[in-house]
């Protein structure tokens, strides 16, 4: 079965506001063996989307469409389908009571305007919407289908469980995609590549291919069976395959962050951790205390920008920031042991580096970071010359996740 996914919002076209339904929609489809052949995004101009429907309908046997179902003059979802079936408008009662029973629940006055909510197609079926007062809206001729879902994340993501879930396995007469998705950090997209390039080749099953996105590398494995099983025992032997051959790179998978699993990592070895930041400016101890329960591993971070904070929060000798400077494996390798002195911690990193955009010098350009990472029985620095071309951010960004990637290593492969 092939489906088409549209996407209504001027909003999305200019760039205003990103298009996250129509990438949570492919992946439900995918995982249920259906074949996304096309996403259209399409503006509030109800001509323009009743073209993109009606090819829709002519190319895929299911079309998906979010977005211009509310209650404002330049909500023309409704509009664009009749057009699309060749069907007038109907105000239907169905839609007008859930709608009215909204409003009761939360003892408001229904404003006029929500009133055009409740019209549909002739002949089209109400999808309910538990989350919101727009209606989606059902369309059956034939072997095509259309189903039309408010824009906000939360109320699609509703209907669609509600409404089109539970008919994917009808639908597709039981064939089965399942997915996974490797993430990397510490190796190069070429060198991913080589050590991959059996597994992506053209028309296999599974499927693999990389993608990058600030600095993490994922593998994707797509998977298609006759059945669950079927797809599953495909995905689980080439996942191990990519496990053997990339090895410690891998840090996890799907959603997986680094901060998450050095955080479990941490938790399970019951280990403390501090943090001495120079140039990223306390981005370190953000990432680790964003996860829910830091406060059983994370138990101090200094900020220490200027020199003399580092020499007044961590004790580095004043002279060894003047004669090594501040940015330097000498600097770095104190901080670390300074701040894990004082916090009495398993472990402490350092960061210490120009993260630009002026501040380098042909011996220390922008992008060169230090990072240290202390024990009580070593302490261990890393020089990176992350490069000149990234942007202030992205230096900064950059220096967290290869301190904390250093730390993974450091837990998962022992001294």
């Amino acid at each position: 079965m092939n489906a088409v996914i549209i996407s209504c919002g001027t909003e999305l076209v200019t760039g205003q506001c990103v298009d996250t339904n129509s990438a949570w929609l492919s992946a439900r489809l995918t995982a249920a063996g259906v074949r996304v052949a096309a996403h259209v995004t399409v503006g509030d101009d109800a001509e323009e989307l009743a073209g993109a429907v009606r090819k829709a309908l002519q190319e895929a046997e299911l079309v998906l469409l979010s977005g211009g179902l509310g209650p404002t003059p330049d909500d023309l979802t409704r509009e664009a389908i009749a057009s699309a079936i060749d069907e007038p408008l109907l105000e239907n009662t169905e839609a007008l009571a859930q709608i009215v029973r909204f409003f009761e629940r939360w003892q408001r006055p229904m404003p006029e305007s929500n009133r055009r909510q409740a019209t549909l197609p002739r002949g089209c079926g109400v999808i309910a919407n538990p989350r919101g007062t727009a209606p989606g809206i059902r369309h059956v001729r034939g072997d095509r289908r259309l189903y039309a879902f408010p824009g906000v994340p939360a109320e699609m993501k509703a209907m669609f469980e509600a409404e089109v879930g539970p008919l994917l396995s009808q639908l597709t007469g039981g064939a089965r995609t399942k997915s996974a998705c490797l993430r990397c950090f510490g190796i190069s997209e070429a060198r991913l590549g080589e050590l991959l390039a059996d597994l992506m080749q053209r028309g296999r099953n599974p499927s693999v291919g990389t993608t990058a996105s600030q600095a993490i590398l994922s593998v994707r494995v797509l998977a298609e069976g006759d059945s669950a099983e079927a797809a599953r025992r495909l995905l689980s032997t080439d996942v191990s395959d990519i496990r053997r051959r990339v090895g410690s790179p891998i840090f996890g998978e799907n959603d997986d962050t680094l901060e998450g699993i050095v955080a479990g990592l941490l938790v399970a070895q019951g280990k403390t951790i501090a943090v001495a930041e120079s140039c990223t400016g306390g981005l370190l101890a953000a990432r680790l205390t964003d996860v829910p329960g830091s406060s059983a591993y994370f138990l101090r971070g200094y900020v220490a920008y200027s020199n003399a904070a580092k020499t007044e929060l961590l004790g580095v000798a004043t002279d060894l920031i003047t004669e090594q400077g501040a940015v330097s494996e000498p600097v770095a390798r104190a901080m670390a042991a300074g701040c894990r002195e004082r916090a009495g911690t398993d472990y402490a990193i350092a960061i210490t580096g120009i993260a630009g955009p002026a501040g380098g010098s042909p011996d220390k350009p922008v992008g060169l970071i230090f990072i240290a990472l202390a024990e009580s029985t070593d302490v261990r620095v890393s020089r990176h010359l992350l490069g000149e071309h990234l942007s202030r951010e992205e230096v900064r960004d950059r220096a967290c996740k290869t301190a904390l990637n250093m730390l993974r290593l450091r837990l998962v492969l022992g001294p």
